[in-house]
């Protein structure tokens, strides 16, 4: 069969020049042909296009990096997977299997985590929406729940009367870390004194007792000094409340926000440059420690880890539907896999590797999803080998945020895989398919064609 033509784009293209990294941009490969042994065209075969796969090895081996970091600077550290991550079922499973808490933000998660087998005094209540029937269910059960706003605070005195008991709860804070913009939607202000108000008025009514403090100062936070300064001003308030109102503040909750090796559009340096290790986190937040901490108090250090954890554990397999040349001279490239599957691609550059060697010079290329929407761009200037119809890319890091934010927009959800250590597949979330989407719907009897 006759080739189709196609108009001849000129392009300059630089073939004799290094880049300031050493490397030739127009012969630069990125090739993935298997996900730890597992061959991309097995997973295709078994699953289809596009797939998502998560590797079980690196979730465990990054937890342990995690877990490894604090534990060898300070003696009480605790993990609290942030479900809203990723809360797949089998990725929550595995976490709590390697001893982490669950955290959650919602009564949703809060019934994922019950669900799991996790019991209430295993779970970490955060946000800022628990509706009472919620905060009951959680005190009966014994979570630790982390108060949000003055309203929560009158919820929790009630169901504390009505119960007849006092009930523990911990104080999530905002301050100033040197990190803007600066996170005040949630929590109580530290620095302007509304934390200590709010702690004023628990006293006073006695209904219940501060055990805790929490913060989470943003996320994918590149700055391990503003871990220091969130942890110093932290103890130095634990210490007030000690001194003030007799509370002893059994464990300082610092969040999470620790950044993957994700790419945040707009940076220069890659991510092995410009994120650092998790050793530097772990020195600064625990130096605080011992720097604030009285004597031999050593209160409970709390991790509520996510991204970190997950996300270089998570690839996204999909497949070149389409070519095409934009009126810019770019190749354009049509996957089969796009926004709907890939919400964060609208703040982060992702790595792109084929899943075999191809032949050609690399030219400029926009690489773009299956959806009938502009904004559907998974890469908008990418430098990329001669693609035919039919080639595979592998997308990563895409663990965190992508499972838990991918939408049913245009396309079904595709399916969910884990590659076990021992090199097993297993499916952990079946490709959507019309019953998942039309099972809540409901078609009045007077609209029903005959």
């Amino acid at each position: 069969m006759k080739a189709a033509y196609e108009k001849p784009a000129i392009l300059r293209l630089e073939t004799g020049y290094l880049n300031k990294f050493g490397n030739s941009p127009m012969y630069s490969r990125k090739v993935r042909s298997q996900i730890d042994a597992v061959t991309i065209d097995e997973l295709v075969e078994r699953f289809g296009s596009p797939l998502f796969v998560f590797s079980e090895r690196t979730l465990r081996r990054k937890y342990r990096e995690v877990h490894e970091a604090f534990a060898t600077r300070y003696p009480h550290v605790v993990q609290a997977w942030s479900y809203k991550t990723n809360y797949l079922k089998a990725i929550c499973a595995v976490f709590h299997e390697e001893g982490a808490l669950a955290e959650v933000v919602s009564p949703f998660e809060y019934e994922k985590a019950r669900a799991l087998g996790i019991p209430g005094r295993d779970i970490i209540f955060n946000g800022p929406h628990k509706p009472m029937a919620a905060l009951r269910r959680a005190v009966e059960e014994g979570a630790q729940i982390h108060v949000d706003h003055l309203d929560e605070i009158q919820d929790l005195e009630q169901l504390a009367a009505e119960l007849g008991t006092q009930i523990p709860i911990g104080i999530r804070l905002n301050m100033d870390t040197g990190i803007h913009p600066q996170w005040t939607r949630f929590g109580l202000n530290l620095d302007s004194g509304q934390a200590l108000d709010a702690v004023k008025r628990i006293h006073a009514k006695g209904r219940l007792v501060v055990t805790g403090l929490h913060a989470h100062i943003g996320t994918f936070i590149l700055d391990p000094e503003a871990y220091r300064r969130e942890t110093e001003k932290m103890v130095q308030f634990a210490n007030l409340l000690q001194e003030r109102f007799g509370y002893t503040i059994e464990y300082l909750d610092v969040g999470g926000g620790f950044p993957s090796k994700s790419r945040l559009k707009g940076t220069y340096l890659p991510p092995e440059v410009a994120v650092p290790h998790i050793d530097a986190y772990a020195e600064a937040i625990t130096d605080a420690l011992y720097a604030n901490l009285a004597p031999g108090v050593f209160p409970r250090l709390i991790l509520e880890t996510g991204r970190a954890l997950v996300d270089e554990a998570g690839f996204l397999v999909t497949t070149v539907v389409a070519t095409k040349r934009l009126a810019d001279g770019r190749r354009g490239y049509v996957a089969d896999a796009g926004l709907n599957d890939l919400f964060t691609s609208f703040w982060y550059r992702f790595t792109i590797e084929t899943d075999r060697e191809v032949q050609g010079m690399n030219e400029p290329a926009m690489v773009n999803g299956p959806l009938c929407m502009n904004i559907d761009v998974i890469d908008e200037g990418t430098l990329l080998p001669p693609l035919r119809r039919g080639t595979r890319l592998v997308i990563s890091p895409v663990g965190a945020y992508n499972v838990t934010q991918w939408m049913q927009f245009i396309e079904y959800r595709p399916a969910v895989v884990l590659v076990g250590e021992d090199g097993s597949v297993e499916l952990i979330r079946e490709r959507e398919d019309l019953s998942d989407i039309e099972r809540r719907e409901r078609l009045p009897a007077r609209l029903h064609r005959p």
